[in-house]
């Protein structure tokens, strides 16, 4: 049993102070890694619809609490009014495929990734705004703009749903968070954008182009956004019988027309197809020389199929029930691509493409340097693959794939997870590092070398680009989870320090991380959206009791922020 029985834990998330039990740790080194997750303890029908956990482990030892040579674990649910709301009336809420509702609404999960701006810090989600916690307590500080600038999918008295994309991003030159919205009925596409105060935002409708599946993923350049359908399909039938697109529209906005457009206007982006199907995909900022994205595709990888106790997997076996919630793997071999896209041709080219059914199954997540030098001139794109495991494929997602699905592709023994280097415009496998069968690695982050020298951002280390400096995973295993540190340069030496907790301690799986050069106090004089701003006549749609506890979550919010004025 390779997948760790362990990874879908309901236990609680302790304080733990983590030892270094391999390696030595190294001196260049600092900062924070903050991580999501999805809580596991509130019972969510899929994994990932749990209500969301930040970590925040430090990289320096003897810091946030911890002993002089430990390093501080810190896991905390975020308190948001979704969350806060379940507290004060449990018995309304619901855990369905789709996430978790109740009278209210649906519940902003805010479980998938953490996104540092600054010294600030947002946790994101797709069906829900994005929302600020405090880097240090990591309390709910605030949701971004007020719900109706959003364009609701689904309106509701107090939460409505927002199907919004998993990983806006933070614009260097305009200091602004890019994000956007959809309709998911019509597919109807908008880009939003957040200047970092105020209790609104601003929104333009992108025309010509329908999005019918998600917007999971958003990336720009200097002067465009790139923004793609991605493989994930509403099903609302009680078994899912649907399959992913094969293919999706994928859409340039540039930027500057946005700004030309006036709040509330409509812009034409340029339309390309692309397939197959993708995820996670990354631009290099600098688009002097063509708009370069890396494109992990993910061809017969159903995030929306979860497994259940009544199925069987590839080799006919039941599907333990230690697994009930996790999402269907990887049924084809990974494909990682470099596309070139010209906005004034309206031509793709196909600059380079990473395959290996041997080798590389299950394109997890990735990791590389998100500083803007970083961003200018990548050198590297660290890529973990979570290997072939016939035991998290099961029957019915082989059926729904049926003809997209070539079985004779599938590796004839289980194959482990592996961490690969490429460099960033050949995909060319520079080093690599697979674990044991019993492992399971999840989200790299790069974290640089001695950050912010002179004449450089804080988040950039002495050499830029994504090869210099270290690759935390966090890796699972039923033993008790462990960090692995490994030098950037050269993954393929293994880890060079590894941390562990003392007691052999498990954890659920985790999601997205990312890098803080430091954890202060979230700032306190800006003007910001309060939970009190989003309640209006809509409320009275409820009875007396539910009216009155989102009242008093209001006001519990509102005194809390008195206690930090602005």
């Amino acid at each position: 049993m390779p997948i760790p029985r362990s990874i879908l834990t309901k236990g609680d998330l302790p304080d733990l102070d983590l030892r270094i039990v391999r390696g030595a740790w190294p001196s260049d080194i600092s900062g924070h890694l903050v991580i999501s997750t999805s809580d596991q303890r509130t019972h969510p029908v899929h994994a990932f619809f749990g209500d969301g956990v930040m970590v925040r482990l430090a990289l320096e030892p003897g810091t946030d609490g911890a002993a002089p040579d430990r390093f501080a674990w810190r896991p905390r649910v975020i308190d948001t009014p979704s969350v806060r709301l379940r507290r004060r009336r449990p018995e309304v809420f619901t855990a369905t495929r789709l996430g978790t509702t109740s009278p209210f609404g649906t519940l902003n999960a805010a479980n998938t990734a953490p996104l540092p701006w600054g010294d600030r810090l947002f946790a994101t989600w797709d069906a829900g705004r994005p929302v600020e916690i405090d880097p240090v307590t990591l309390a709910f500080v605030a949701e971004v703009g007020h719900r109706d600038d959003w364009a609701p999918a689904l309106d509701a008295p107090v939460l409505p749903l927002i199907a919004t994309t998993a990983h806006p991003v933070i614009d260097p030159e305009r200091g602004c968070l890019w994000s956007v919205t959809r309709d998911v009925f019509s597919g109807e596409l908008s880009v939003v954008r957040y200047d970092g105060s105020g209790r609104h935002v601003r929104r333009w409708r992108v025309e010509g182009v329908s999005f019918p599946q998600a917007t999971h993923t958003i990336t720009q350049t200097r002067d465009w956004l790139v923004l793609a359908d991605t493989a994930y399909k509403v099903d609302l039938a009680d078994d899912r019988t649907v399959a992913n697109n094969p293919d999706g529209p994928l859409v340039l906005v540039r930027k500057d027309d946005l700004e030309s457009a006036g709040d509330g206007g409509a812009v034409r982006g340029i339309v390309f197809r692309l397939a197959p199907e993708v995820n996670h995909f990354y631009a290099a900022y600098d688009d002097s020389a063509g708009i370069r994205v890396v494109m992990e595709h993910t061809p017969g990888v159903d995030i929306g199929m979860y497994l259940r106790e009544d199925d069987v997997d590839v080799l006919g076996r039941p599907i333990d029930p230690a697994l009930r919630g996790m999402y269907c793997h990887g049924m084809s071999p990974a494909l990682t691509t470099v596309l070139e896209f010209d906005p004034v041709k309206g031509t793709v080219t196909d600059v380079a493409r990473l395959y290996d059914p041997s080798r590389y199954w299950q394109a997890e997540l990735s990791a590389m340097d998100w500083s803007f030098e970083g961003q200018l001139a990548p050198t590297r794109h660290h890529l973990v693959f979570q290997g072939f495991h016939p035991e998290a494929i099961n029957q019915r997602a082989l059926r729904n794939y049926e003809g997209r699905v070539d079985p004779s592709l599938f590796p004839r023994e289980e194959t482990p997870s592996v961490l690969a280097s490429l460099e960033r415009d050949s995909l060319k496998p520079l080093s690599e590092w697979a674990w044991t069968l019993e492992d399971y690695p999840t989200s790299p982050v790069f974290v640089p070398r001695a950050p912010g020298g002179p004449g450089r951002s804080r988040y950039a280390g002495h050499d830029p680009g994504g090869h210099s400096g270290y690759l935390a995973v966090v890796v699972h295993h039923d033993d008790g989870f462990r960090v692995e540190l490994l030098d950037a340069a050269d993954v393929s030496r293994g880890p060079v320090a590894v941390l562990a907790p003392p007691g052999g301690e498990v954890i659920p799986f985790m999601i997205h991380g990312a890098w803080l050069p430091r954890a202060v106090p979230a700032p306190r004089d800006l003007e910001r959206l309060s939970f009190a701003d989003d309640l209006d006549d809509r409320l009275s749609s409820l009875d007396p009791g539910l009216q009155s506890a989102a009242k008093a979550v209001a006001a519990d919010l509102t005194q809390e922020g008195e206690r930090h004025p602005e």
